[in-house]
């Protein structure tokens, strides 16, 4: 971890104050409402922080507009909390930010899934792949063995896959990943994943599940590795599937290492906090923790939003 945890930014608000506007409006702040840059910074104990809009006349901070705003947590927690995020490879649960920061749990635990709100906002767009390149698919299954259940919690029927929920994996060679939670892992619902988010020139290369037949012959090529006999990889090792599978190793160790168990309602936060650490690990811990930042902007997170989802 390649955090300087005596960096002022963690322990004096001011010196977090100065960084985060830096961040936001590099010296140039503009009304998030309006968009205007004829702002003034207010002074006063009561308002300090505040700006004030000449056009529009509304006042704002440099938390209005993102997954900060209205939040009563201190401006240094919020950064600390990032960059402990960005640096946690695999992960740091709400009940370890609680003792670190001195929060409770219930504002440690919304505070992760803003940070993982605004790791979301950082995700590349555009269509993976292209003439050329190569983009790696996978699934896998998220949820405790029946065995190791109570009786009372064995065999719900929450999806087609039973009691455990899937997600699949785009990886490019080299490049970025895209993880999503489906339904299930059939033909229609693995076609709507891929042609949304890969281009048609990809060369696609899959494991010998049948839903990626039909769909495989829509891209550039196909090629498909069958794992059931043995086989991971051919053709001088260019046809394989481990580049989607190494990144659902780091996935899954968060998973039963730290996280424990995932609820359905936010497993799409937890597997965009992969991906951004995936998609930023030529990066530093504070360069991974400024994207983040930045990601963070024109997102909001209520927690009406996170509470409704979680009942």
């Amino acid at each position: 971890m390649s955090v300087n945890l005596t960096n002022p930014i963690f322990n004096d608000e001011a010196a977090a104050l100065q960084h985060i506007e830096a961040s936001r409006w590099n010296g140039e702040p503009f009304c998030p409402h309006c968009g205007s840059t004829r702002v003034i910074r207010m002074g006063g104990k009561t308002q300090a922080g505040m700006f004030l809009c000449n056009d529009c006349r509304d006042k704002f901070t440099v938390r209005t507009g993102t997954v900060m705003e209205r939040s009563h947590v201190p401006l240094h927690k919020w950064l600390l909390a990032t960059h402990l995020m960005a640096a946690s490879k695999k992960g740091m649960s709400a009940k370890q930010m609680e003792r670190m920061l001195g929060v409770t749990y219930k504002t440690a635990w919304f505070l992760c899934h803003r940070i993982r709100e605004a790791m979301a906002g950082s995700a590349p767009t555009g269509p993976m792949g292209g003439a050329g390149k190569v983009v790696e698919a996978d699934e896998t299954f998220v949820g405790g063995k029946e065995k190791n259940k109570h009786e009372s919690k064995r065999n719900r029927d929450w999806s087609a896959t039973g009691n455990k929920m899937a997600v699949v994996a785009l990886v490019e060679r080299e490049g970025t990943v895209r993880s999503f939670h489906v339904a299930n892992v059939t033909g229609p619902a693995l076609r709507g994943v891929l042609v949304q988010n890969v281009s048609r020139d990809s060369w696609l290369m899959t494991d010998e599940l049948g839903g990626y037949k039909k769909v495989g012959r829509e891209f550039a090529h196909h090629s498909a590795v069958s794992h059931g006999a043995g086989e991971y990889a051919r053709a001088g090792g260019f046809v394989h599937s481990n580049t989607v599978e190494n990144f659902f190793s780091i996935f899954k160790r968060g998973v039963i290492g730290t996280y424990h168990h995932l609820s359905e309602a936010h497993l799409h936060r937890y597997t965009a906090e992969f991906d951004c650490r995936y998609n930023t690990r030529g990066m530093t811990d504070g360069e991974r923790a400024a994207v983040i930042l930045k990601g963070g902007e024109g997102r909001r997170l209520t927690y009406r939003r996170t509470d409704k989802l979680a009942a």
